[in-house]
């Protein structure tokens, strides 16, 4: 009997981010940022925002006001540590950062640690919204169970999912990079302009062909015929994710992408998958509107039968010379 089981990337790739997570804003950042502050300081804003009772709770277990509530002092001398309070709480950053809670102005703390001087004003009324948020979680979980231990283990917890979902994110915006490189470098003799996400180029009849990346689908391919009207060619999805388990839910979500393309008037409609061993009858059943289906790897090696024809109907529809 054999396995076969796959090098653990995704989780070495966590354990790295984590470390420097760490340091910005989990506990070692706010243990960092309260070493240069003044204790008094810090009691009195706590006193100000948090109720007493959640304060006394902390202190009979040996923990500060500051690991579980934030106070203006503190999140001025490291804005990052917002994101500490958010996944301590539990929010994800779609859920935080949307336009319901009235935060996302406060985005920019988290994600690149400034806090400008207009923020800095309502720094006051965010902290006491947030203690409130910050007094329920401390009733939910119970005095006796409190401990600094949990709360870094509440943080990994929201941190898990936002580290997998950034990490997909990359696996498919590279998949995406990889499909435009694989068409840039068939009609590379004919681009007259290159940019990173876009290229034109002139085809045999003299009319520019646009291929650009896109919001959904992922890769499209126009010929424009006069200004601002175009033929519309190709619309390329790319599921970049290499799980074989989950290939029926990207394959659904293609089907989905090209309905809306067919609906635009695009001619053909194709997929890439980043699994190589699927079943190609199945996914005709999932998504009728995908034209031709097509493997990531085969376009890398560039050789495959399936290469030349994903070539030969790039170089057809564009119009180009072979």
């Amino acid at each position: 009997m054999t396995f076969s089981i796959p090098a653990p990337e995704l989780q070495v790739n966590f354990a790295a981010s984590l470390a420097e997570i760490r340091q910005l804003y989990l506990q070692d950042g706010l243990s960092e940022a309260v070493q240069r502050l003044e204790i008094p300081e810090i009691d009195k804003e706590l006193a100000k925002h948090v109720p007493a009772r959640s304060l006394a709770v902390l202190a009979g277990h040996g923990l500060r006001g500051e690991m579980m509530f934030p106070v203006p002092l503190v999140l001025r001398a490291n804005p990052r540590l917002l994101g500490y309070y958010r996944l301590l709480y539990g929010y994800s950053q779609k859920e935080f950062y949307g336009s319901a809670t009235g935060v996302s102005k406060f985005k920019a703390m988290e994600e690149r640690g400034t806090l400008v001087d207009k923020n800095a004003a309502n720094l006051g009324a965010l902290c006491d919204a947030l203690c409130g948020a910050g007094a329920l979680l401390l009733a939910g979980i119970g005095g006796k169970k409190i401990s600094a231990g949990l709360l870094d283990d509440l943080t990994l917890l929201t941190l898990g999912p936002q580290l997998r979902g950034g990490a997909n994110v990359k696996r498919g915006t590279a998949g995406i990079r990889t499909v435009f490189e694989a068409v840039r470098e068939i009609v590379q003799g004919a681009i007259t302009k290159l940019e990173s996400t876009r290229m034109e180029l002139t085809n045999a009849a003299g009319r520019t062909v646009l291929i650009e990346f896109a919001a959904d689908p992922d890769i499209i391919i126009r010929e424009r015929m006069r200004t601002d009207s175009y033929r519309k060619l190709i619309a390329i999805e790319v599921k970049g994710g290499s799980d074989f388990s989950n290939i029926h839910n990207r394959i659904g979500e293609a089907e989905k992408s090209h309905q809306k393309a067919k609906a635009a008037g695009f001619v053909e409609c194709w997929t890439v998958v980043n699994v190589d061993k699927f079943d190609v009858v199945m996914a005709r059943r999932e998504s009728p509107s995908t034209n031709r289906f097509y493997r990531i790897s085969d376009l890398v090696a560039a050789e495959e039968a399936d290469y030349q024809d994903f070539r030969d109907r790039v170089i057809s529809l564009t119009g180009i010379k072979s």
